[in-house]
């Protein structure tokens, strides 16, 4: 017996990924991508993780979510907490995982009717 729907209306899903690209309701992106559980996704203007600034993560406040899944790419990569410090202060919970595994964390957690946001690192070259 099934108790949760495989989709909620209106909440994104990322639907696929490879190194170099992901599919948010089967839109390609090809570039660094900010993913709310609601609403449109937005381009995240970051290339490379070494590129990553304080002004990045305040990006996501505004999509006021109450987790956030940081995928850094291809591998697990941490960046500076001081970098995250606005969404710690406004007590959004931040998890770090190489990008596959945040576009299937996010999934779940969206697919649950969490309010997250995912900011996924697409970097040139996959």
């Amino acid at each position: 017996m099934k108790f949760q729907p495989d989709r909620l209306d209106g909440v994104n899903v990322i639907s696929r990924h490879d190194a170099g690209r992901v599919w948010i309701n089967a839109t390609e992106w090809r570039s660094s991508v900010l993913v709310p559980w609601r609403g449109d996704a937005v381009a995240w203007p970051v290339q490379r993780l070494a590129d990553l600034t304080a002004a990045h993560f305040e990006q996501l406040i505004a999509l006021q979510p109450e987790v956030v899944i940081f995928g850094s790419g291809t591998r697990l990569r941490f960046v500076a907490p001081a970098l995250q410090r606005a969404l710690i202060e406004r007590r959004i919970g931040v998890e770090t995982m190489d990008t596959g595994a945040a576009c299937r964390t996010y999934n779940v957690l969206a697919s649950e009717g969490r309010m997250v946001a995912a900011a996924l690192l697409i970097e040139p070259g996959g």
